[in-house]
């Protein structure tokens, strides 16, 4: 029974790292419409500016958050205003930007860093806490508390503020939204920003869990993407939820099945959601055309 428990902690757990990079990704792909590939990359700029800041400034990676996540929001605002911007009615190239933007992220810190694996020992690091019989990482509950708060922020931002609801706006219909006065370019470029600045926040609380390469962004894009896909697109609660039940997946398939098989039962489960419900457990009919509908 304690193992059972322990597996399932530790699904909900790894759930709330998928879930903070996936929420960004979505918010991405709810209002713009593009499927950024660059968004693991997005979280790798996150952890190594959180190193950075660590190294040089000695300041704790929660607080290297308050410096990383305007760090990507202005990045992501770039990058949305300067080549995304251009392709705006070639939604293919703006794929191929993405992925571009990917390669030429990881291999330039490749060649910065030189591939070396950089890990950093920090006080919430080692730091565990009792559940019961079970030992918990301080440090991944943190961020399991971090993705909520973003979640129920995010959600209240979209639905009480001016800006968030411009957002949702364009992402119902963007000509409407033009008529009625909205900036859809700045909307866009905020919108690219801001998800953006999640990935460096996840970056930050990612660093004192993982150690850093290049590559690492990988590790989180791929099962970002099966949890939009699963939770539904444009859904920030499907963000949210989604991250949980991968987490769970993946956790049971590799104690009861084959660590191996982990990622594969999961992704069995995307291609059969994408089948059978491409709009996700909790999106809404049409949202893979459209983009974030309006969710009471």
């Amino acid at each position: 029974m304690a193992s059972f428990a322990g597996v399932l902690l530790a699904g909900v757990l790894l759930g709330g790292i998928y879930s903070l990079v996936a929420i960004g990704l979505n918010l991405i792909f709810g209002v713009i419409r593009v499927v950024n590939f660059a968004q693991g990359e997005f979280v790798m700029l996150g952890m190594y500016a959180t190193v950075v800041a660590y190294t040089l400034l000695h300041l704790d990676p929660y607080l290297g958050m308050l410096l990383v996540f305007p760090l990507l929001f202005v990045f992501g605002m770039a990058v949305q205003r300067f080549i995304l911007q251009p392709l705006q009615n070639e939604p293919m190239m703006q794929i191929f930007a993405t992925f571009g933007m990917l390669m030429l992220l990881q291999n330039v810190v490749l060649a910065v860093t030189g591939g070396t694996a950089v890990s950093i020992r920090t006080p919430a690091s080692g730091l565990t806490i009792a559940v019961g019989p079970l030992q918990v990482s301080v440090a991944r509950v943190v961020a399991l508390l971090a993705v909520t708060v973003v979640a129920v922020g995010l959600q209240w931002a979209l639905h009480t503020t001016m800006t968030g609801k411009a957002v949702r706006a364009v992402a119902q219909d963007r000509r409407a939204a033009r008529l009625m006065g909205i900036d859809v370019e700045r909307t866009y470029m905020l919108t690219f920003g801001f998800g953006a600045g999640l990935a460096g926040v996840a970056g930050a609380l990612l660093t004192p869990i993982f150690t850093l390469t290049p590559q690492i962004g990988g590790n989180f894009i791929l099962p970002a993407f099966a949890v939009v896909v699963l939770g539904g697109l444009g859904s920030v609660w499907g963000a949210y939820i989604g991250g949980f039940l991968i987490g769970l997946t993946e956790a049971l398939a590799g104690f009861y099945l084959d660590p191996a098989l982990k990622q594969a039962v999961w992704f069995a489960i995307f291609i059969l959601v994408l089948v059978v419900r491409p709009t996700g457990l909790f999106g809404v009919v049409g949202a893979e055309e459209v983009g974030l509908r309006v969710q009471e």
